[in-house]
């Protein structure tokens, strides 16, 4: 008889976007400065990075919400959204959005370590 073990799964997408949060929290402060630049590009970066484990874990629909981020605050080609309050409304919906990402996304464990 061959014993069967429950399939476990990593919250790989957590440190990513947490690391995302603390950035777009920082970026409030910074919205105004040269220095949000720099904010653009961890927060474009880990988006992608979350979206990879997103589809890892074939929880697709995730992508829909981290795609636009990707976009809007890639500084390579910026999108300027000229009002301050409308980047200040965004930092705080997508740092809601990878919490929830960061908590729900689950990439299944295949490694064997019997």
């Amino acid at each position: 008889m061959s014993a069967t073990y429950p399939t476990r799964s990593r919250r790989t997408a957590l440190v990513p976007s947490l690391l995302a949060v603390v950035a777009l929290l920082i970026g409030v402060a910074l919205i105004e400065s040269d220095a949000f630049i720099v904010i653009r590009y961890v927060v474009s970066i880990l988006a992608l990075i979350v979206a990879v484990f997103a589809w890892q874990s074939r929880q697709w629909w995730w992508i829909v919400g981290l795609a636009p981020i990707a976009v809007l605050w890639n500084p390579v080609l910026p999108i300027d959204l000229g009002q301050p309050d409308l980047w200040l409304g965004l930092q705080y919906v997508a740092a809601l959005l990878f919490i929830v990402c960061g908590i729900l996304i689950k990439v299944q464990d295949t490694s064997d370590k019997r």
